[in-house]
């Protein structure tokens, strides 16, 4: 599936800063939405003085923030399934999982803070760290710092490179935005 921003501007446009929290919200829990192609759009559309800047930040950390914590409670909350239910399957003895959740809890919470930076990582570290019932304040001060970093910069870029953005989206997706605008 091609990103277009066909599908995403008449939402924009429409509901603005909600479903920028629903989209980033949703994308980090796992549905196939492209964030950092999405957060370099906003920060176009916020250098093109098209959406406000305060309420944009706001809902792209907010659903980051919401993705995230919603991806750890679902790990949480699955847990003691997985590790009961499908641990014998999997190889996942008693002993294993308490070596991962002490990694985990030792160096691996760094993952949570670089996570985002790597597709497809970040839909899964949520969820580990739930699973292996990492202390809600360590998942915090990790995941929230690294959503916002990494919305920060995607969006900055998106900001900055804002005059060149008709060639880049013509080059790699082949049509124009600004026949919505």
């Amino acid at each position: 599936m091609q990103f277009s921003f066909n599908q995403f501007l008449p939402w924009i446009h429409h509901y603005g800063s909600v479903v920028i929290f629903l989209w980033l919200g949703l994308g980090i829990i796992a549905l196939p939405i492209p964030e950092e192609s999405l957060l370099l759009f906003l920060g176009f559309l916020v250098a093109k003085e098209k959406l406000p800047l305060f309420s944009t930040v706001i809902a792209v950390y907010a659903g980051t923030c919401c993705g995230i914590t919603g991806s750890y409670g679902l790990g949480w909350a699955t847990s003691h399934y997985l590790n009961r239910g499908w641990g014998c399957y999997i190889g996942l003895t008693e002993k294993r999982f308490l070596k991962a959740r002490n990694w985990f809890e030792r160096i691996g919470k760094w993952t949570l803070f670089i996570g985002y930076f790597i597709p497809g990582v970040r839909h899964l570290t949520g969820y580990v760290a739930g699973t292996l019932k990492l202390h809600y304040r360590y998942f915090s001060l990790y995941a929230y710092s690294g959503g916002l970093i990494w919305s920060s910069l995607f969006m900055a870029l998106g900001y900055f490179f804002y005059n060149h953005w008709h060639f880049v989206s013509t080059a790699l997706y082949g049509m124009s935005i600004t026949k919505f605008f």
